[in-house]
C-alpha cells in the first residue's frame, strides 16, 4: 500500500471559531426558514450523499434552484415549531476543507429524533461554504 501523506492537520482557535460562527449563520438562516440565505452560504453544484428506505446509496449534485425548492418544501413554515440543538465535531482535513459531524436533537409537534450527519465545507475567498452534505434518509430526494 502507498504511503499517505500526513493529514493531521491541527486547526487553530481561530478556524475553530470561524466553523461556529458559519454554523451559527446558517442555523440562523434555518431557523428563519431563509432559504436563501441558507443558498447564500452554499456552493454549488452542492454534493449530496445518502440512502432511500430500501437501503439503496444515491447521490447527487444539486443546483441553486433544486436546493431552494427542496429545502423549502423539506423545512416548511417558520411557524412550524421544528426546533435542533446540535453538538458538532470539526475534522479539518487542511486550512480549507472541513468535514463536520454533527450529532442532532430535532423537536417537531412534540416529537423528538435524533440525527447524525456530516457535511463538508470548503474555504473560497475566505469564507466557508458548504459542499456536500452526507446524511441518511435523502435518497429519494437524489433521484
Amino acid at each position: 500500500m502507498p504511503q499517505l501523506p500526513d493529514t493531521g492537520y491541527r486547526p487553530t482557535a481561530d478556524e475553530l471559531a470561524s466553523i461556529d460562527a458559519w454554523f451559527a449563520e446558517y442555523d440562523a438562516a434555518a431557523a428563519r426558514r431563509d432559504i436563501e440565505r441558507m443558498a447564500d452560504l452554499a456552493v454549488f453544484p452542492l454534493n449530496l450523499v445518502s440512502d432511500d428506505p430500501a437501503g439503496d446509496g444515491a447521490s447527487a449534485q444539486w443546483d441553486r434552484d433544486r436546493f431552494v425548492r427542496t429545502m423549502t418544501k423539506v423545512m416548511g413554515d417558520v411557524g412550524d415549531g421544528i426546533a435542533f440543538e446540535s453538538v458538532r465535531t470539526p475534522v479539518f482535513l487542511g486550512p480549507a476543507m472541513v468535514v463536520v459531524f454533527s450529532d442532532s436533537t430535532m423537536t417537531a409537534g412534540g416529537t423528538t429524533q435524533q440525527l447524525r450527519y456530516a457535511d463538508i465545507l470548503i474555504k473560497r475567498d475566505g469564507r466557508w461554504a458548504f459542499q456536500t452534505m452526507l446524511q441518511g434518509g435523502w435518497g429519494d430526494n437524489l433521484r
